[in-house]
């Protein structure tokens, strides 16, 4: 199986959906001592790197990883895939096109594969943990060299290892969650960054697959995201985003602390930071507490992501969301009572297995009562696994775009309605640099997450300035800059 007279079979694990379904009360240790093996420090040496990224910020955050302990291995980032002798597809299993933009990239992958032999292909992310993929990986796309999972994301540096050498496809994926490990090397660019404080979801809505291929819920240690918080600090960075498929469980799962998100959040409000974001929330976790603290703003923006997916209590309940109609709609009520300019973001699905023409109506009279300024919406589309992809998809696809029209313009007519009430008004915006569609504009985000664009010198990218905004639209925001900057920290 391989070149050398080394047992590679352990390098032959591929996933098991029955494995990943199974929650045991196993205890996650978090190991504080990780480091990469002293003959790879130097294996990347004149060698190039190249990864696409795929889906959230879980996996933007999970490529700083990757690319952390490829630059400390010694390889160098490249955008040429013909330069690259790594190349890694990190995947999302969230909703079926992700997956076929992944296996499309990989059409294309194979005649540079066939060119390039000693180039290394991989494939990893929550794709990666779905065990019908890896099948068919494996018989559909055998020129693969390695497939890991996101459990198992710091052993890198030995499987690359023995994907050079090994004649075979390496898989290693993890079906049941590793442990946490701290201390990984990250690297990060530009002047924000994110901080994962947890991993996994118990939620189990039914048409979702992350429980399985993010395992169960486990929160780092609240001392080791406030030191990675200052850390950051130390280092410039501008603005943070928690991470976690549901932050509003962080804590939940300590046996030996009471220890909340709410209480995380307080605590990170203190350090010198001027933005603290953070995503997902789940309605059902979303407590008073945390309203409270967030109402105290400083550094804690005005801006929630809180999705709903349905305005139905009955299709909420089939998608096992364990909240109605009017506990949302009660919540919403109560973190604009806190914070008067909120902005409440959400994701939406239509075309839900069952939903009805009266379910969807409800869908868009609960955007228009809570007015959100955004939404992801989406078209559902099962995923093998899941409870749902086992109900009838009785909703046909004409009538999903339908809806899908009808609930981004509803949208649409309240962010632009929303934005209007912010003509002539003067925001704190962080500068990121060049528009991308006009190098003269610069573009930087408002304290509740609108994109703005206006002239400016590149002087101040990264820094934070006021903007007076001068041309409302639906989607961003035009202004020119007030002379004076707000000071930095």
């Amino acid at each position: 199986m391989a070149k050398e007279t080394k047992d590679f079979s352990k390098y032959f694990q591929p996933p098991s959906l029955t494995d990943a379904k199974k929650r045991g009360k196993e205890e996650i240790s978090v190991h504080y001592d990780f480091t990469i093996p002293e003959d790879m420090l130097v294996f990347g040496a004149n060698k190039f790197y190249m990864i696409r990224t795929y889906g959230c910020q879980m996996n933007e955050h999970d490529t700083e990883v990757m690319k952390g302990l490829l630059e400390t291995m010694g390889y160098s980032s490249t955008e040429d895939k013909l330069q690259a002798d790594v190349i890694l597809l990190n995947t999302c299993a969230i909703r079926e096109n992700a997956e076929d933009k992944v296996f499309g990239e990989l059409g294309h992958l194979k005649a540079l594969k066939a060119e390039k032999p000693g180039l290394v292909l991989g494939v990893c992310g929550c794709m990666s943990q779905e065990e019908a993929v890896v099948n068919r990986i494996m018989q559909k796309h055998g020129f693969v060299d390695l497939i890991f999972g996101t459990h198992n994301i710091h052993r890198l540096p030995s499987l690359l290892k023995e994907a050079y050498f090994s004649k075979e496809m390496v898989i290693e994926v993890w079906s049941k969650e590793g442990d946490i490990i701290e201390n990984l090397p990250k690297k990060r660019e530009g002047i924000r960054a994110w901080v994962n404080i947890m991993y996994g979801c118990d939620k189990f809505c039914t048409y979702c697959i992350v429980p399985f291929t993010r395992g169960k819920e486990r929160s780092r240690r609240p001392q080791d995201v406030l030191a990675e918080v200052r850390d950051l600090a130390r280092q410039g960075f501008k603005e943070i985003t928690l991470l976690g498929q549901n932050v509003n469980a962080y804590g939940k799962d300590f046996e030996d602390l009471i220890y909340s998100f709410a209480d995380l959040m307080e605590d990170i409000s203190k350090i010198d930071v001027p933005r603290i974001r953070f995503t997902t929330s789940h309605p059902r976790d979303f407590d008073d507490r945390l309203i409270e603290v967030l109402g105290k703003r400083g550094n804690l923006v005005e801006h929630i992501h809180l999705p709903v997916q349905s305005g139905s209590t009955e299709v909420l309940k089939i998608m096992n969301r364990k909240y109605t109609r009017e506990h949302y709609l009660t919540l919403a009520a109560k973190i604009r009572q806190t914070i008067p300019d909120v902005v409440l973001t959400t994701d939406i699905i239509v075309g839900f297995p069952g939903e009805t023409d009266e379910q969807f109506e409800e869908t868009i009279s609960l955007v228009k009562e809570v007015g959100f300024d955004f939404a992801f919406s989406f078209i559902y589309s099962p995923r093998e696994g899941t409870p749902a992809a086992a109900m009838e998809d009785n909703v046909p696809m004409e009538l999903k775009k339908q809806r899908l029209y009808r609930l981004n313009e509803a949208i649409n007519e309240f962010s632009k309605m929303s934005n209007e009430k912010l003509r002539g008004e003067i925001v704190e915006v962080l500068v990121e640099g060049e528009s991308k569609n006009n190098p003269e504009v610069l573009s930087g985000r408002t304290r509740t997450n609108k994109m703005i664009h206006f002239v400016g010198s590149m002087e101040i990218v990264g820094k934070l300035v006021h903007v007076k905004i001068t041309e409302p639209q639906t989607w961003v925001l035009k202004g020119e800059i007030v002379p004076e900057p707000i000071a930095l920290a």
